[in-house]
């Protein structure tokens, strides 16, 4: 008769991607928030030849991650190409990157800090310092954890020789910043030059008088989008899926996370601040500074092409479905809280507007 008696753990329990995280030999910052993505030790990172760091933060439930990395004065970090998708922002500085598919002609642009930009699927890239006096600061957030857990073999990922035409077939204008508008706030564009300058359209749903432009990039599954939102205002409480990378533009303010139920987390923000909201936690952004707030969102949601489930943005009001809470409907400390750090900086609140002029 066999045994069913439990036997002894003869696996090694650290997922594929945790397995590679510790090959790579680098930092990981982790928990729900980084106060200054521009202040983050870095350590030599020798796959990219330059310096960096991982993030792994709770809000992205093990479904993607993020890096810092560093080009010296001058410099420039090695070709790579990989199977993971990865959305790249520049903190500082400027430079070049040049992207190629395999045995194909190479196309180089420029970027400063503020851009946005995805090198599509597989495609060899290579970064280039164009300062020789300051180094450059790129964040990136990319699908490697559920890359590397899936398939769990380094060949197929780092050399695997497929290009995929449908996502980059050498354009020449692939990298311009033109691109097409859509319903719904939509830009469709690979290279967004200036983020903190980008024109956004109002978006009355999320209340107190938002604006926002959602992006689709490079035929990703991963997508961005920016939400500006006015001096002495908060927008409405939210929930969606994990992965949803905030990183602050402009302002100075706070967020609150939670989940339904349970007691709730503050972070506070200024440029440079970057936090993940948990899956499916609620959350909520209040601007208690003296300019308009400013934040860009990496993370998944395309609505070109779609992933089944919660992952993506909630981006309706849904109040019928539990995921947008109503000002009405919101907890009277919330409002309370915000009330008084204003008046604790001297700013005059908007939100009686948004509340029948109480």
């Amino acid at each position: 008769m066999p045994s069913w008696k439990a036997a002894p753990q003869v696996f090694d329990q650290r997922t594929s991607y945790e397995k590679w995280l510790d090959q790579e030999a680098l930092p990981v910052i982790k928990g729900f928030y980084i106060e200054d993505l521009k202040s983050v030790d870095l350590a030599p990172w020798e796959r990219k030849g330059g310096r960096g760091t991982y993030i792994n933060l709770e809000g992205t439930g093990g479904t993607n991650d993020a890096y810092v990395v560093e080009i010296a004065p001058g410099g420039n970090l090695k070709p790579e190409k990989y199977m993971f998708e990865e959305l790249i922002y520049v903190l500082s500085g400027r430079g070049a990157t040049t992207i190629w598919n395999e045995g194909g002609k190479k196309q180089t642009f420029e970027w400063q800090a503020g851009s946005l930009f995805s090198p599509p699927l597989n495609v060899w890239r290579q970064h280039f310092n164009g300062q020789g006096d300051q180094p450059v600061r790129l964040l990136g957030v990319t699908t490697a954890p559920m890359v590397m857990n899936l398939f769990h073999n380094h060949k197929f990922i780092f050399d695997n020789y497929f290009v995929f035409n449908d996502r980059y077939d050498g354009e020449d204008t692939y990298f311009s910043g033109n691109g097409k508008t859509y319903p719904g706030r939509v830009w469709e564009s690979n290279f967004i030059p200036d983020v903190p300058t980008f024109k956004l359209t109002e978006w009355k749903e999320r209340g107190a008088g938002g604006r926002n432009v959602m992006f689709e990039l490079s035929n990703n599954t991963m997508a961005a989008h920016i939400s500006e939102f006015p001096v002495g205002t908060y927008k409405k409480g939210h929930r969606h899926g994990p992965g949803a990378h905030v990183i602050l533009i402009n302002g100075e303010g706070y967020s609150l996370l939670w989940q339904e139920g349970h007691p709730k987390t503050r972070v506070d923000w200024h440029a440079g601040s970057l936090f993940v909201p948990p899956d499916m936690w609620f959350h909520q952004h209040f601007n208690v500074g003296g300019t308009p707030a400013r934040y860009l969102a990496l993370r998944w949601g395309s609505q070109k092409y779609r992933m089944s489930g919660n992952m993506g943005l909630t981006n309706e009001k849904i109040m019928s479905t539990g995921n947008q809470i109503e000002y009405e409907n919101e907890d009277p400390e919330i409002r309370l809280m915000f009330e008084s750090e204003l008046a604790r900086r001297g700013v005059q609140s908007k939100m009686a507007e948004f509340f029948g002029g109480k």
